[in-house]
């Protein structure tokens, strides 16, 4: 049941109905069951993963918060500040050991069902020497298993710092790792952001429902009519990319780009709109990354919880621990204080970030070179950072006008689109294949007679279609860039022009909407995490 179908609408629906009609108390318990059921429809006998994965969490947080509670009472006891000192030190290793266990039960679930066969794969290429083999697991990826278990691992981390306390309704906890809209793409929750939310009792206003609906109308316009017509030629392109190079290639490097934005933001517009109807405020994950300056910026803007969970739970832990300090120090041996000895600590941090980012989009090797790929590109951009700061000066390059920024843009987009071609190959061999076809000038009579903007089934009228529509996302992403909000002022405007605006959005969709083959939904790509 993915959300782009008439299946999840009226289970939707359904939902909203009830949820509207139960009393206050027992809110929170409706969209836990929904939650469930719907869950158990995707995923069927793997949502025992999940139900593991929410009891450890529960379990763990609790045996934490009570070694805090132990403490707190023997500490007003203790006369010695030695002894409080002994005292604390054991409950600290005792809480990192019982974390320790947490995090291993949750990580190792998600790299037995997700990378094992990938793992398992590899060491056979090194095993078969030995003849030895290890058995190839394959299994069908539970939905959000890559969402719930960040999740999952934030709140105890959260608990053990003291962040947070342990909630002891289990059901509670189940609805924060649960929740089916949040459960699709994302965005990845925090506990202390998003729990209250959940639990509150909220009433389905008509000013809510009719917010909700115009983010979620706007979603599947973007999933539906720009995303899904795209993947038509890009789809095609990249299975038969033998066949094509130099602007074909690139076009399709290009169109999967715009495809990737349209179909994520959108799929997070759907679930932040359906959210918003039920009274709930999901973590904003996308903020216009295509007027991004610089890769860092990018990826600042793109897949925002993401990126925030890797820095709160990787960067920060990996630059505070001893490893760390010692590579600081020993770089400040070495090359003193200078930019340098305070860059290689930090690479060192960013490096197990980007590792992180890149296995955790999928099993393989390209996900790696992939997460590789952009780590290369920003230590390098900081490794030439004051080269560049001096050659702007020497050569007067006035960095404020509007023509170097939209240089930067342009230079960042072509980094992203290259990222891409990794990303959405089927491998690292064709990837670099494609990347070199790209310099081979062929296929020039499909460009120059028009027929290179027709692959994978697609019309002139088709063409018309994703220009009008791409050109409408700009505008509105370009005014709320400049900092216009677009859905209040919307919403200011008189009843009948906004509900003429949302009647033809609606026929939009469902004239031009792609359906895919057959009128078969076309699956989100971040839904497959």
């Amino acid at each position: 049941m993915v959300i782009n179908s008439v299946q999840f609408i009226l289970f939707v629906l359904g939902i909203i109905l009830i949820y509207k009609l139960i009393p206050n108390k027992f809110k929170w318990i409706v969209l836990l069951i929904s939650s469930y059921i719907f869950y158990i429809l995707n995923s069927g006998k793997y949502t025992v993963f999940l139900l593991l994965s929410t009891l450890t969490i529960y379990i763990t947080a609790l045996k934490i918060s009570k070694i805090d509670s132990d403490v707190s009472l023997k500490v007003k006891n203790i006369e010695k500040k030695e002894d409080k000192k002994l005292l604390k030190a054991k409950a600290k290793h005792q809480k990192k050991l019982i974390l320790a266990i947490g995090i291993i039960i949750n990580i190792s679930i998600l790299v037995f069902i997700k990378y094992s066969g990938f793992l398992n794969g590899e060491l056979n290429k090194v095993l078969s020497k030995a003849h030895l083999q290890l058995p190839i697991f394959k299994f069908i990826l539970p939905l959000g298993i890559s969402y719930y278990t960040l999740q999952a691992i934030s709140y105890i981390v959260d608990v053990y710092r003291g962040k947070i306390k342990a909630d002891k309704n289990i059901g509670r906890l189940a609805l924060f790792l649960a929740y089916f809209p949040q459960l699709i793409q994302g965005p990845i929750g925090r506990y202390d952001l998003l729990a209250n939310n959940l639990y509150e009792s909220h009433k389905i206003t008509y000013k809510s429902f009719i917010n909700g609906s115009e983010l979620m109308i706007w979603g599947y316009f973007k999933k539906m009519v720009i995303a899904d017509r795209v993947a038509l030629y890009v789809n095609h392109v990249f299975e038969n990319y033998t066949e094509y190079s130099f602007l074909i290639i690139v076009l399709a490097i290009i169109g999967y780009t715009l495809q990737i934005y349209a179909e994520f933001s959108g799929g997070i517009d759907i679930v932040t709109g359906l959210s918003e109807i039920f009274g709930i405020n999901l973590a904003k994950n996308f903020e216009r990354p295509f007027f991004s300056k610089s890769v860092d910026e990018f990826w600042r803007r793109w897949n925002i919880t993401l990126g925030a969970w890797l820095k709160d739970y990787i960067f920060y832990p990996v630059s505070l621990s001893k490893f760390s300090m010692k590579i600081t120090e020993v770089s400040k041996k070495i090359f003193k204080n200078s930019y340098i000895s305070k860059l290689i600590p930090i690479s060192v941090s960013l490096l197990c970030v980007w590792l992180g980012n890149g296995f955790w989009h999928g099993a393989g090797w390209k996900y790696i070179v992939y997460g590789l790929y952009y780590y290369s590109i920003m230590m390098l951009g900081k490794l030439f950072a004051p080269l560049s700061e001096k050659l702007i000066k020497i050569f007067k390059i006035k960095t404020e006008v509007w023509s170097y920024k939209l240089w930067q843009m342009i230079r960042t987009f072509g980094f992203v689109c290259i990222g891409m071609l990794i990303f959405r190959a089927n491998d690292l061999k064709v990837a670099f294949s494609m990347f070199k076809s790209i310099f081979k000038p062929h296929n020039l009579e499909l460009i120059f007679n028009g027929k290179g903007f027709l692959l994978g089934g697609l019309s002139y009228a088709d063409i018309r279609i994703i220009i009008i529509s791409v050109i409408v996302m700009f505008i509105i992403s370009l005014k709320q860039e400049k900092g216009v909000k677009i859905r209040e002022t919307f919403n200011e405007q008189n009843i009948v022009f906004r509900w003429s605006i949302l009647i033809l959005a609606l026929v939009a969709i469902l004239i031009f909407g792609i359906y895919g083959g057959e009128y078969n939904v076309q699956n989100f790509i971040y839904g497959q995490f």
